[in-house]
Parts: structure tokens; C-alpha cells; sequence
């Protein structure tokens, strides 16, 4: 199984409510995500509580059954509207996959 991590944090100058409604949005949309991509086998996604300033602002958790899955979800429409998404809210990313 291959789990893929991913962390995102948007710009540091949005306004409060403007960062949680983009958060929301981003999100309900990478949610809107499973059942659309055959290979994701799980997900889950979650809002950060920290308040460091080093904390990112959303962890996205997926799970594959091996790294064709990943490469097939990679490039798979519903997940490039995703990221074309994060890209507008000029988005932060690190990711992390890892075989388990």
C-alpha cells in the first residue's frame, strides 16, 4: 500500500474569515474526490487547530494500492481541477508518499 501525505498552507495575508472559507472550499472539493478516482482507496482531511506559525493549514491523508494507483490519481481530471484550485488560492505544498 502506498499512503500519500499532503500539507497545505495558504498565504499568510488573507483575513481570517477569508482563509476559513478558502480552507472550507478546498476541503469539501478534495472530499468531493472519493468515489471519482478508482484507485483512491481511503482518504481523510482535516482542518488544522494549531496555532504555531510553522503549522500548515490542511493535511490531506490518502491511501493506494500501490504506486500505479498514485500515478493514476495524479492525473486524473477530478484531481487536476483540484489542484488547479490550490494553485488560484496560491497554496503551499509538501507532500510525503511512502510505501506501507
Amino acid at each position: 500500500m502506498i499512503r500519500h501525505i499532503v500539507m497545505i498552507r495558504l498565504p499568510g495575508d488573507l483575513q481570517p474569515q477569508e482563509k476559513t472559507t478558502a480552507l472550507r472550499r478546498l476541503k469539501s472539493a478534495i472530499e468531493g474526490l472519493e468515489g471519482k478516482i478508482p484507485s483512491l482507496k481511503a482518504m481523510e482531511v482535516g482542518l488544522n487547530v494549531s496555532t504555531r506559525p510553522s503549522a500548515f493549514d490542511l493535511v490531506l491523508i490518502s491511501l493506494f494500492e500501490d504506486p500505479a494507483g498514485l500515478d493514476a490519481y495524479r492525473v486524473h481530471p477530478a484531481h487536476a481541477a483540484v489542484l488547479e484550485m490550490m494553485k488560484l488560492m496560491n497554496g503551499e505544498a509538501v507532500v510525503v508518499d511512502y510505501d506501507c
